[in-house]
């Protein structure tokens, strides 16, 4: 186990957590799948502003407790008591709960369903449902990206060498017109594989936990005051689902993200860092 991590019992499930800077600092929670969708370069850069950095490896990912490939012994409600749950190991009471991706899904239903744990929200690359049809006004997943999820043959999972270039190439299609950093994304690819229990589990087992119920018409009731930002180039959740974000949580502000797909490159990690550093400054 690398210095810094460690792994803790949440809900009956083993978490891979790591916690940076002062514990007197405020605290920033990043949820996204494993704790790699948040660059050091960018955790770094919050504890430099003053923030205590937690990152964790989310069920079926990374270090985590991991499940065969199409049965996840988890629902999305689980992965939201997750996150309370790794907020009470690192005694933690309150935080600035920023979301990634699916994670944006984990944050939104936690400020909903635990608002005096989510000092702020900051929802990256996310919407405001799960899987499964798109609402008839947002845009659903790019017909370029789906042809290449569709029509690219699963890898030899035993075959690191394969699953890393099958990484890589997921890497360039969710970039879409935006910036793509070949090289970075197969650091990353790399890392991944290293790190993870299962690459197959933790790459697709999220759409197949139970989400329950829809949440998008309660977006009224988040209190936490929210930043969205969203890559203008997104094509596996396109802009308009953080359009709709932004629109329906009150008062939230949208940031665009120029030149970026539905990750996060290295050159975009210091505007991201500037203004999660402003969000939660209060």
């Amino acid at each position: 186990m690398p210095v810094g991590e460690r792994r803790v019992m949440i809900n009956g499930a083993s978490s891979c957590v790591e916690v940076q800077g002062d514990a007197d600092d405020p605290t920033v929670l990043l949820v996204g799948s494993s704790m790699l969708n948040w660059s050091n370069e960018l955790c770094e850069r919050l504890v430099a502003g003053g923030r205590r950095v937690i990152r964790y490896d989310v069920r079926d990912t990374g270090r985590s407790e991991s499940y065969p490939p199409g049965e996840p012994g988890y629902a999305l409600a689980d992965l939201v008591d997750d996150a309370v749950g790794v907020l009470d190991a690192t005694s933690t009471e309150g935080a600035h709960v920023a979301g990634m991706s699916t994670g944006g899904w984990i944050a939104q239903r936690l400020a909903l369903g635990h608002p005096g744990r989510a000092a702020t929200l900051t929802l990256i690359a996310s919407r405001p449902n799960a899987p499964g049809p798109v609402d008839d006004d947002l845009p659903g997943h790019a017909e370029a990206l789906m042809e290449v999820i569709m029509n690219t043959p699963e890898p030899d999972w035993s075959d690191e060498r394969a699953v890393v270039e099958h990484l890589v190439l997921q890497a360039r299609t969710f970039a879409g017109a935006g910036s793509f950093d070949e090289a970075s994304a197969r650091a990353h690819a790399d890392a991944v594989v290293a790190r993870t229990t299962d690459v197959k589990s933790a790459t697709t087992n999220i759409a197949f936990a139970d989400h329950g119920s829809r949440w998008r018409e309660r977006l009224g009731e988040i209190i936490a005051p929210t930043l969205v930002l969203h890559g203008e180039d997104d094509p596996f959740f396109p802009i308009g689902n953080g359009e709709a974000l932004a629109a329906e949580i009150p008062d939230a502000r949208l940031v665009r993200l120029d030149h970026i797909g539905h990750w996060l490159p290295s050159h975009a990690v210091p505007a991201v860092a500037d203004e999660l550093l402003a969000h939660t400054a209060s």
